[in-house]
């Protein structure tokens, strides 16, 4: 493997947009996601890599992940992050200036018809909301996976019995409304990154959204558009393109983003004005079947010249964002992270010199 440290050398234009993908921006997210902490005490080393922003975690001050106990019974005040919004304030940036805090779906047990539950669940972003916008961050990365419960599938819902799939759909739908509302009161100009769109949502042929995993996920964006201020913007990150490695596949992703969600969204004219695509990459993708090997790339998913390609190809086709994720290889404290990839990356994006 090529020394890591010589690969380490980033123009004196690394901040600049790349020609082939001006305006666009690589995010750093995985295993290795920051607190705000390890962010200010490391910051210098951390911008030595080919990246423009990062997704981080926001701890509290009483013990706990505000992410992974977010949208749940806890109730959260802007008090216990206070420490983390003087963390990024104080924190010299020069390069990762697009910044997204972590927020989930979890633990994701609150009952939809629960008005005081949920007043607890929205309250909760508001103040994530407020960290992100204090702290000059570009808004979430909202994580939709259900790790927890199925809060998005209808068959698992506590009164799926005694409402019907529509009582559903209208009060997920103004629980988007009211969750939107609450951010953007917060935040006017946020971006959100979702790892899912209104793809995931889709039934398969011969059934509707109430039989699907997450079904009701897409009344609940119908809310958030609906509630969507001006200057909101919306980013389908499309999880789906993490073992891609052609540009024809990004083509594709794109054109369902931009034009085959408007015929699943019921409020097209706010998609249009609020919804662009964007892409995620899992640079080891696979490495529970095959492996991440430190020696041998092509026994990875990915091998550099591959990630280069794909990288290339997001950053071509995206409206602005390409995040990089990992979990085997770690970039900030650099582990099992072989030079030839942190090469690949910097020549896709066009900062890091080769030596």
């Amino acid at each position: 493997m090529r020394s890591l440290v010589a690969l380490l050398l980033v123009a004196a234009s690394a901040g600049a947009d790349t020609s082939e993908a001006p305006g666009k921006k690589v995010i750093e997210w995985g295993w290795d996601e920051p607190n705000t902490k390890f962010i200010r005490e490391n910051i210098e080393r951390m911008e030595q890599l080919p990246f423009d922003g990062l997704v981080f975690h926001a701890d509290s001050s009483r013990g706990g992940n505000l992410a992974w106990e977010i949208w749940g019974s806890r109730r959260f005040d802007a008090a216990e992050f206070q420490h983390a919004v003087d963390d990024l304030k104080a924190t010299p940036f020069r390069r990762l200036g697009e910044r997204f805090l972590r927020v989930n779906v979890a633990p994701g047990n609150v009952d939809w018809f629960d008005d005081p539950a949920w007043t607890v669940v929205r309250d909760n972003f508001g103040v994530a909301a407020g960290l992100a916008k204090e702290s000059g961050c570009a808004g979430f990365m909202f994580d939709v996976e259900q790790y927890n419960a199925l809060l998005f599938d209808y068959r698992k819902q506590p009164q799926g019995q005694g409402r019907s799939f529509s009582d559903y759909q209208a009060k997920v739908r103004q629980r988007g409304r009211q969750w939107m509302e609450e951010v953007g009161r917060r935040f006017p100009e946020i971006t959100i990154l979702l790892t899912f769109g209104y793809r995931i949502a889709q039934p398969p042929a011969g059934k509707d959204r109430s039989a699907v995993e997450y079904g009701l996920y897409a009344d609940f964006l119908d809310g958030m558009l609906e509630a969507c201020g001006p200057q909101a913007r919306l980013v389908d990150a499309w999880e789906f393109s993490y073992p891609y490695k052609t540009e024809e596949q990004f083509h594709k992703a794109y054109d369902s983003i931009t034009t085959e969600s408007l015929q699943w969204t019921a409020v097209p004219e706010q998609y249009r004005k609020h919804v662009s695509a964007g892409f995620g990459i899992w640079m080891d993708c696979g490495w529970r079947q095959v492996g991440w090997n430190l020696d041998d790339f092509s026994k990875n998913h990915f091998t550099p010249a591959d990630f280069e390609k794909s990288v290339r190809a997001a950053l071509k086709l995206s409206d602005r964002y390409v995040w990089i994720y990992t979990e085997q290889p770690r970039w900030w404290p650099r582990e099992k992270l072989p030079a030839e990839y942190v090469e690949a990356l910097g020549n896709a994006r066009g900062t890091v010199d080769t030596p």
